[in-house]
């Protein structure tokens, strides 16, 4: 599996599956799943609905939409109004890859799941999901990259990776 740490807006990303922050309710609200529902339309919100409520980790997919992917996978690392710890980052980074590997998707494009606004470091979040996408064992992965939206974000992670995968692109 090639893994690589890119710098830019995930809803602008070209892959067959997109990894949504969500929040267990799978409101789609601000950060990240804001953007996603936003750049997607509205029918992502009206398909997660259907879906909702999830299990703190968990992860579903709905279409794309307006995105450049056919999937979007909604992984929960928190409760609506909560925050994310370890045990809801390894959780939702690793059934994110797995949903994934299900739906037979060969690229995926996640953020650091957990971190920012759901209230982990990232310094200690990214370690949490490296640590998970070095472990996991795809069946169609091929290609997995992980996000930073900033400049600090993106030098933060591609090192943490380098540390925890070797060379991260």
């Amino acid at each position: 599996m090639q893994f690589e740490v890119i710098q830019g807006d995930i809803t602008e990303q070209e892959a067959d599956a997109l990894v949504n922050a969500a929040n267990t309710d799978l409101e789609m609200g601000g950060g990240v799943a804001g953007a996603l529902r936003r750049a997607a339309g509205d029918g992502i919100q009206e398909e997660a609905n259907q879906k909702a409520p999830i299990g703190l980790g968990e992860a579903v997919e709905t279409g794309g939409y307006d995105l450049d992917a056919e999937y979007v996978i909604h992984a929960a690392t928190m409760e609506l109004g909560g925050g994310a710890d370890e045990s809801s980052i390894r959780d939702a980074t690793r059934n994110a890859l797995a949903t994934a590997d299900e739906l037979g998707c060969e690229s995926l494009v996640t953020p650091a799941l957990g971190c920012g606004i759901a209230g982990v470091d990232l310094d200690e979040g990214a370690h949490y999901i490296f640590e998970e996408i070095r472990d996991f064992e795809p069946a169609s992965l091929t290609d997995v990259r992980v996000i930073g939206y900033d400049d600090d974000s993106f030098e933060t992670m591609r090192g943490i990776a380098a540390e925890v995968l070797g060379d991260a692109g």
